[in-house]
């Protein structure tokens, strides 16, 4: 799956509701101030399978590729939804060969206590380097490209 066209929204889960089916949900976001909706299908696909509730602080990943209803509040189609800690921030791009992501804004030192998975949780056994990541951290150097050492990686593996 291409990865590059991804944009992400931010923001704390207002409310949970039915989608147009059984198998979808609408979920409300404030973010930024401001209420956007998202919907979730059955092909979303949602970090450690948690149960989305009111509350939550997460991320939701869509593709900015598809078209989207010119509704008020926005709505978006979610391909990928995490759930956030305080203070913690994701990023989904791809990362070179040192490990910096293609906008030159991150650069990841991995540590001895950075969980490398796949997206089903299985720990990774090669190097993440060249590959599309979704890397969780908090804290950032201010140099360019920010510096950090993440808690999480997630390897986003072509199947």
């Amino acid at each position: 799956m291409a990865y590059e066209t991804f944009e992400k929204i931010e923001g704390v889960i207002q409310s949970v509701n039915r989608g147009d089916s059984c198998c979808s949900m609408m979920i409300s976001l404030i973010s930024n101030s401001n209420i956007v909706n998202v919907v979730v299908s059955g092909d979303t696909t949602i970090i450690d399978n948690v149960r989305l509730r009111a509350g939550l602080r997460v991320a939701v990943f869509y593709d900015a590729n598809l078209p989207t209803p010119a509704v008020y509040p926005p709505q978006y189609r979610a391909e990928i939804i995490t759930t956030l800690r305080r203070g913690q921030q994701v990023m989904l791009a791809y990362f070179d060969e040192n490990l910096v992501s293609v906008d030159n804004s991150l650069q990841l030192n991995i540590g001895p206590m950075t969980n490398v998975v796949t997206m089903n949780g299985q720990p990774y056994t090669c190097t993440p380097e060249n590959s599309e990541l979704l890397v969780y951290y908090t804290n950032t150097t201010f140099s360019i490209p920010a510096m950090t050492t993440p808690q999480k990686i997630i390897v986003m593996c072509q199947y």
